[in-house]
């Protein structure tokens, strides 16, 4: 484990580069111009089977440049940031600009909507592991899980690094430098019963190698939770209480923000664009953002335009409050902006989120499980189908049977079907969150959903 003190890593020196590619296409006509240029290192260790199967190292450098002439924009990008290309980028860059069709909503922020706040979130950790400190942890993460009673093989564990910059310069007077590391570990175990096989993972993510869980933890899980769908048959069709464990109940929370951002919403093509101000969860149901966490996995501070995030409720006592906006959007809709673009590399800016959670409730999940005769508990989900216009949505599952108010045996090849209206309506959160990714939620329980197996 090494410390960086590599100022070619440091985004801040890409920032005379910046203003220089906005100065060349100001000259070439362009009325407003953003430029971004990102830099990435990453590292990344494979083993299986006790051997180190790949070593993955990948540096890139690219630049993204957006103008704007009148109603018309255009963007372009490259890796090629050599002087004598910028100028050839920017004229390229005006050409197809004037060639655009008009989009009445675009343009930068005001100058006055840019924010001057840029708080330290501590998301840079000066530690670079090396190749064979990220290989003794990957191999150790495999014993750990490989050492659980009934895993029989290995599907493989990694180790990996990574290191990421960007440099943003504008012509309204936004201008930035940040960068940020990621630390991960992951597994995958595999155990066979009667001739059937079953696998699970475990995986910690962290800007900070110290904020990753231990070795042991990462690896116990992985071979605990494979050992434990060992066995597993399916169960006849029927309406029951389905509970989501945390892992698999992040995907309720991620299909509603992208039902909430505004482009959607404009466009008419989210299940809940009619719903604002209304209850779409149920009564205390609260979802809240904090772009501002210390060390946050989505932690930030200011917007893709420059505008500042602020910590808000999503849904406030199961009310819908707010939805999420770029600046385009928030012009076509009326409203104002509420600091959710996320950054383009040499297009329009998207909409994205920061740390997002749904608040835990007061009982625990085996509390919540003991007035349930008859129902799943959902540990792994895939192949989900999902209609964003009306919220009707299946997905394959694998879990538990809850059966006389506890966990039973194992079940798979099952699936759970609903509209999205209907199980938001009746969610009901347990108390075991955990902040372990960008988004975070605690088990859900909902009562009556469709489930098809035999």
């Amino acid at each position: 484990m090494t410390n960086s003190n590599d100022q070619s890593q440091n985004p801040a020196r890409f920032s005379a580069l910046a203003k220089d590619i906005v100065g060349h296409a100001l000259k070439q006509g362009a009325q407003a111009a953003e430029a971004v240029i990102v830099q990435s290192r990453a590292l990344d260790i494979s083993v299986r089977d006790g051997v180190r199967e790949e070593v993955e190292s990948a540096e890139s450098q690219d630049l993204g440049l957006r103008v704007l002439i009148g109603k018309r924009q255009a963007g372009i990008s490259s890796s090629d940031l050599s002087p004598s290309s910028l100028e050839k980028l920017a004229e390229r860059a005006c050409a197809m600009a004037r060639a655009a069709p008009e989009d009445p909503w675009c343009g930068l922020a005001d100058p006055d909507q840019l924010t001057q706040n840029n708080p330290d979130l501590d998301l840079f950790d000066p530690s670079i592991p090396d190749i064979e400190t990220l290989t003794q942890s990957a191999l150790a993460i495999e014993a750990a899980a490989l050492g659980v009673k009934g895993v029989s093989k290995s599907g493989g564990a990694n180790a990996g690094w990574s290191l990421s910059g960007a440099a943003v310069f504008a012509s309204n007077g936004f201008e930035a430098a940040r960068q940020k590391t990621s630390h991960g570990r992951s597994v995958m175990v595999l155990g066979e019963k009667n001739g059937a096989m079953e696998r699970d993972w475990a995986q910690s993510n962290a800007h900070w190698a110290e904020d990753l869980r231990s070795i042991e933890d990462i690896g116990c899980e992985a071979g605990t939770r494979t050992a434990a769908r060992l066995g597993a048959t399916k169960l006849g069709s029927a309406s029951m209480a389905v509970m989501f464990e945390p892992r698999t109940a992040r995907s309720l929370l991620g299909m509603f923000l992208g039902a909430i951002t505004g482009p959607g919403v404009a466009r008419g093509i989210s299940f809940l664009k009619d719903k604002m101000g209304e209850p779409v969860f149920s009564s205390g149901f609260d979802i809240i953002e904090d772009p501002l966490r210390q060390r946050g996995l989505g932690s930030s501070a200011v917007d893709g335009e420059g505008l500042e995030r602020q910590k808000r409720q999503l849904v406030k006592d199961g009310h819908l409050t707010t939805w999420l906006h770029n600046l385009s959007s928030a012009r076509q809709l009326q409203q104002a902006p509420t600091g959710h673009a996320s950054m383009g590399l040499g297009g329009p800016p998207g909409v994205g989120t920061t740390n997002v959670h749904i608040a835990p409730g007061k009982k625990p999940p085996e509390e919540l499980m003991r007035d349930i005769s008859n129902g799943l508990l959902v540990t792994d989900a895939f192949g989900p189908s999902y209609n964003g216009g009306t919220g009707d949505w299946s997905v394959g599952i694998a879990g538990f049977e809850i059966k006389n108010g506890k966990r039973a045996g194992p079940v798979n090849e099952m699936t759970v079907a609903g509209n999205l209206l209907d199980i938001y309506a009746r969610l009901i959160a347990a108390s075991d969150l955990e902040f372990r990714s960008s988004t975070n939620t605690p088990s859900l329980l909902v009562e009556g959903l469709s489930v098809a197996g035999q």
